[in-house]
Order: C-alpha cells, then structure tokens, then sequence
C-alpha cells in the first residue's frame, strides 16, 4: 500500500481494518503514516515524503528525489511479489507504479478516483491500463468510470461513518476550553507544509479583518505536528499570536465546535460539510500551478461540497480573489445569516446520509472478488 498525506493515510488505516476482517495473517507494508502504523502497517518510507502542493517548482524542485523512491519501491515489491498492491489517492505517483505492477501480474486497486471527473480527463485511459478495480468515494463515480471500461464500486466515504450525523458542540467546546455561548472561526489553512506557506498568513490577516468588526470573536487553529511551527510564525507575523487557539490535532473536536470554518480546498471541506458547518473555501498556489489547473478545471466547483451538491452552497475563493477582507466579509456574512446556515445544515445532512457505507467491509469484498479473478 502507499498512503502520501493524513488524509489518504486515514482511509488506508479504516481499508486496514476491513482487510483484516478477511485475512487476519495479513501483511501490510509500503508507504503510509501513523493510522496505518496503528493498524500493523509497516512503513518504509515516511509517507510525508509524497506530500505536494500544486504542480510548478514544489513538484520539479524534488522531482528527482519522488522518482527514486518510486523506482526503488516498485524494485522491492516485484522482489516480494504481493498478492496486491493498492495505491491510496496520491495517483501522481501510484499510477505509474500501478502501471509497472500490473504490467507484470501484480493485481492493482486505487482507493479514491482520481477526480477525471473534475479536471484532467486524459488520465482516464491511463488509470484504465493502471489499475484492476478503483474503490470510490462518491455516489456518481462508479457509472462514470464504467462509461470507459473501468471496473469500480461505490464503498461510501469513511468520514461519513466516523463523523456524528448531530455533532456534539457543547462536548467539543468544553475540550477546547470554549464556552458554549462563544461565537467561534475554525481556521484550517491545510495539511500540507506549502498549503501553510500560501494560505496561513491570508487566512490570519482575514481573522484580523474579522476581530476588528467584532472583537469577541474566537479563532481556533488545528495544527499537526510537524506544522505547528509554521503556523505559529504566520500569526506572529499578522500580530495575532495571542489571538489564536492553535491546538494540536483536533480537527474534529475545532469542527464541531465552531460556528463557521475558514478552510483551504481539499478533504477538509468534506469533513466540515459532514459536521454541518458553514464554510468559506479558499485556495492559493504558485503562479504556474494555478494556470496549468484552471486550463483543466471541467467543473465550476472545487469545494468538494459543492461538487456533491452541484451548486456553489458555501463561497469560494480561488487564487487572486482570495483576499484577506474578501475571506473576512464572507465570513461574517454567515456569522450574521442563521437561516441560511439553517438551511445549508440540511443540505448536509442530506448529503451525509448518501455518502454512509460500511466502507471497511464493501471495500474488502470488492478487493477480495478482484483477487479471485
């Protein structure tokens, strides 16, 4: 297996569980972080390695270095032979060593499409050479990918399982030391060292924005670890640092108790859609990055809970518009809107209940009926 970032190391972590349901001598081993560690994962590499933001000098700068480790991976999986390899997201690096695996017997599954459906649409017939099976995690892949011969199966987002359908605020505010009448602005800038390097300081100078039009405001940050430090310079050099919350983790618990999230485009948004909040999304990436994305953007959407729900239900703000006071003005629009955060909570819970499965076990069986073939 290879995982690249917390978010597909999470949904390897939950396929593990599933896995072992069937095989419980499995053996696991690859590229993957600390869910998948917990789960008897054998890492040998450490999975912040494939960790990239965009497509211009973040990815040529260690192209070399991306390139090795693939190479010498693929070496040492066709000298095991594994019964199955599965690439978890990450397609930039899995696809083409799915491609050498298959090529020479080694059955191979992606976990999550890569969304063809949104921006990029050659690299279907690449993931139809690829892969034996793709599990996804939305409700329109599976028809979309057997158009062009790809076999598929909708095993449902495994978020949707773990998050509550009725998040417990209260419960979350009292962990985060919030009271439960504090109007509260989760702030997640992302996951990745360069998604921290382009959005945390724009994301401070709209909390400022914010606290000057209403100082009872609370920020709250999560950070992981290997962030944190980032994270605190950005708001010490927005003059902030003793206005924010930085917590470790807990991006759960900061989703649950907030009242609105300002948040960079990706799983995230996701996760915040499940708790039911109301979300500006922003994203910002180096120059070449962002005219090589938007030449392939198929869709009007990048917030995933607007391509779910095909229709812009929260803001979003992309490369230059991503403004400071344009983040904070939408921000306070849905702190002063409770009908209309009344109404997108609906939108959501809905949208919750299409994408609940029992990931773990769909998954399994999928993987166990490609084995059989």
């Amino acid at each position: 297996m290879v995982a690249g970032e917390s978010s597909g190391d999470l949904l390897a972590g939950l396929l593990l569980d599933g896995l072992r349901e069937y095989w419980h001598e499995l053996s696991a081993v690859g590229i993957g972080g600390p869910q998948m560690a917990r789960r008897g994962f054998v890492s040998w590499w450490p999975f912040e390695k494939l960790s990239l933001h965009g497509y211009g000098w973040d990815v040529l700068s260690r192209y070399r270095e991306l390139v090795g480790i693939r190479e010498q991976l693929k070496a040492r999986l066709l000298l095991q032979r594994p019964d199955l390899f599965i690439g978890v997201d990450a397609p930039d690096f899995n696809l083409d060593l799915e491609l050498a695996l298959k090529a020479q017997g080694v059955k191979t599954v992606h976990f999550v499409s890569p969304s063809v459906w949104a921006w990029r649409p050659e690299r279907i017939d690449k993931i139809r050479r690829c892969v034996d099976h793709v599990l996804c995690i939305f409700p329109f892949e599976p028809d979309f990918l057997a158009r062009h011969g790809i076999a598929a199966t909708f095993v449902g987002h495994p978020l949707a399982n773990m998050i509550p359908m009725v998040p417990d605020r209260a419960a979350a505010r009292l962990k985060l030391g919030l009271r439960t009448d504090d109007r509260v602005v989760a702030i997640l800038p992302g996951s990745r060292k360069s998604e921290i390097e382009h959005h945390a300081v724009r994301f401070f100078q709209a909390a400022a924005i914010v606290r000057e039009a209403s100082a009872d405001i609370k920020f709250v940050v999560p950070a992981l670890s290997h962030l944190r430090n980032a994270i605190d310079q950005a708001a010490r050099n927005c003059g902030l640092s003793d206005r924010l919350q930085v917590v470790a983790g807990e991006s759960h618990a900061v989703l649950a108790a907030c009242d609105v999230t300002l948040i960079a485009s990706g799983t995230a948004t996701l996760e915040a859609a499940l708790f039911k909040r109301p979300m500006v999304i922003a994203y910002h990436m180096n120059w070449l990055s962002w005219q090589i994305m938007r030449r392939k953007r198929l869709q009007p959407w990048v917030g995933l809970p607007n391509i779910l729900c095909r229709d812009f239900v929260v803001p979003e703000f992309l490369q230059d518009a991503a403004t400071p006071r344009a983040l904070a003005d939408a921000v306070l629009t849905w702190l002063d809107s409770p009908q209309k955060t009344a109404a997108l909570q609906v939108k959501f819970a809905l949208l919750h209940e299409r994408m609940q499965r029992d990931t773990p076990r769909i998954a399994a069986h999928a993987i166990q009926q490609v084995l059989q073939n």
